[in-house]
């Protein structure tokens, strides 16, 4: 009897039968219903007439309306098609059988014939790590790139963001990063991507190398918002799954500034009131929990790579303030240095590592502080040096920039493809800048 009695709380929750919805209306992205009884994040199955399933979610309430967001085309919703809820937010197919795949948003693989086995229900919403339970950032992450290596060490649970426009090296970034680091796994989400640059990207820039122990979430540009949206959050949940078996995860994501219009769209279609440059105050609610997300737990890590879209290279637009204030640091790329060939197209000056000082010695700190100082010298003088006004002898520091800017610049670049190991950075940055003159 004591057994049985353990039961009954979950007997209670059993309903004995369906309760079903109606469509009454579809606006653009928006559907209505009345009914079913539902929360908002549930799922809801819409039937049409043509026997199709179409997923959607509750994403609010307009009087006894339920707003439903679908994950699929509208073209087949017609009024009165039933409208199912499953009572419970959207859950994803993860597991070890994961990696080396492409999955959509919903956790399902685009190649036809492949089945994740194995795989368990994982829900794609979580809340973060319990600020308290989350172990302080004590171990560097090997990039595989010197000047992020070098100048902007990078620990294990990390947060970074990769501010760009558009064309100026991300993707071949994030690649060389996916091959070259030293983490267990990587999880790659393309979000907002044209179609046809993704197989270019994993076919071209991951190869079989990077795919080996990766995983791939894909939503193009032509899918649904919701689906864009989700896209993310699969990504995130399926980097906490690993995190939970004790790996080290690299998340990348590409890029959250989709992922914001993607909820901006949605924000306006249940009736949001725009704020700056159109964002809806959902998508501001939005990005700091879904970064939140990774970092360090109790059990592993998420170093996580969020790139950001700046229109007109624009650093002050809404989402890359936004997004900057919550990372634990930013590499800016330049499109100057990207049109002069230079690869990775780092602008040292502008971009932060927020915890390199706790990562590394006090000897590797000096050189890059060196080396940024040089930097530094050089662009304030730089007109001045082209046009031939400076006179050399007239000031040690620009002596020394001068003489030193092919050096500079050759630990800078770095061809794509080419690996250099942490120790490697760490002892020719020091043994090149690690005193004030040479």
């Amino acid at each position: 009897m004591a057994e049985l009695s353990t039961l009954i709380p979950y007997v209670d929750r059993v309903k004995p039968y369906r309760q079903y919805g109606r469509v009454t209306e579809a606006v653009g992205l928006m559907i209505e219903s009345e009914g079913p009884p539902a929360s908002v994040g549930e799922l809801c199955s819409i039937f049409t007439a043509g026997g199709r399933e179409i997923l959607a979610e509750v994403v609010g309430f307009k009087g006894n309306k339920v707003l439903l967001m679908p994950y699929d085309r509208v073209e087949a919703i017609s009024p009165g098609s039933l409208v199912q809820s499953w009572n419970k937010p959207l859950e994803v197919p993860v597991g070890m059988s994961m990696i080396g795949t492409v999955v959509d948003s919903l956790g399902r693989p685009f190649e036809g014939g492949i089945e994740l086995a194995g795989c368990r229900w994982f829900s794609t919403d979580n809340d973060p790590p319990n600020p308290m339970s989350r172990p302080r950032i004590q171990e560097p992450l090997q990039v595989g790139l010197k000047v992020v290596d070098g100048l902007f060490t990078i620990g294990k649970g990390q947060r970074i963001g990769i501010f760009a426009g558009s064309g100026v090296g991300k993707s071949t970034m994030m690649a060389s990063i996916s091959k070259q680091s030293d983490a267990d796994i990587n999880v790659i989400a393309l979000i907002g991507e044209r179609g046809r640059e993704v197989r270019d990207f994993i076919e071209r820039d991951l190869g079989p190398e990077g795919m080996k122990n990766t995983v791939v979430v894909v939503a193009t540009s032509d899918q649904p918002a919701l689906m864009r949206i989700k896209g993310a959050y699969t990504a995130t949940a399926a980097a906490e799954y690993f995190r939970a078996q004790g790996k080290n995860v690299n998340l990348m994501m590409d890029s959250v500034t989709r992922v914001a219009m993607a909820q901006r769209e949605v924000g306006l279609a249940i009736g949001e009131p725009p704020t700056t440059k159109g964002y809806t105050p959902s998508v501001f609610a939005m990005l700091p929990r879904l970064l939140e997300r990774s970092g360090t737990s109790e059990h592993g890590t998420i170093t996580a790579f969020y790139t950001v879209l700046v229109d007109g290279d624009d650093m002050n637009e809404p989402v890359a303030d936004t997004v900057r204030g919550i990372l634990d640091g930013h590499l800016v790329l330049d499109r100057k240095l990207a049109n002069k060939g230079h690869f990775p197209a780092v602008n040292v000056l502008q971009s932060v590592s927020r915890l390199m000082t706790e990562l590394v010695p006090a000897e590797h700190v000096k050189a890059a502080d060196h080396l940024r100082s040089l930097l530094a010298v050089y662009q304030e003088q730089e007109d001045l040096i082209n046009i031939g006004a400076y006179k050399k002898g007239s000031n040690p520091q620009v002596d020394e920039a001068v003489r030193r800017r092919q050096e500079v610049n050759e630990f800078l670049m770095q061809h794509a493809g080419e690996t250099v190991s942490f120790s490697e950075t760490q002892n020719q940055l020091i043994q090149s800048f690690g005193t004030e003159s040479r």
